[in-house]
């Protein structure tokens, strides 16, 4: 283990929530490639190279995982895009026929996911965190996948 906790723009993500690490970026179990930039412009090539690389690994893996058909990749960029982490990041949703009537009503459920994320990280505290155990638990099944 090399940290305990990853910096997540102001919050700390808990080292056994993450299964895949690189020198530049990490993913955790909520899905979401990250690395400590604030901005996609802020990004070096290294790092925007770096991201996607993971991504589009992961997202394979994810979507063979979850027996789907296909992926959304999401990146909400500044905070009147709906990012409501100061980092960048990127959302990967498998995707199943039928999942939605409208594909394009994905987009509105990512908003209001992270209207509540935000709430959640903020003030909302009657709604029950997952624990770290929970967590874990999570992040070990996606640990399996060879990246």
């Amino acid at each position: 283990m090399a940290v305990e906790y990853y910096d997540f723009g102001p919050h700390k993500i808990h080292h056994s929530s993450v299964f895949h690490t690189t020198d530049l970026s990490f993913a955790f179990v909520n899905l979401r490639p990250s690395v400590p930039v604030k901005r996609v412009a802020d990004l070096t090539d290294e790092e925007n190279i770096d991201l996607w690389y993971i991504a589009k690994k992961l997202g394979r893996q994810l979507e063979s995982y979850h027996k789907a058909s296909s992926l959304t990749f999401c990146i909400q960029d500044g905070p009147q895009a709906g990012q409501s982490v100061p980092h960048v990041h990127i959302h990967i949703l498998p995707r199943k026929t039928g999942d939605y009537e409208n594909n394009d009503d994905i987009y509105e459920d990512i908003n209001e996911k992270e209207k509540e994320l935000n709430q959640a990280l903020q003030v909302d505290k009657k709604k029950r965190d997952r624990s770290i155990e929970e967590m874990a638990i999570e992040a070990d099944e996606y640990k399996k996948f060879a990246f």
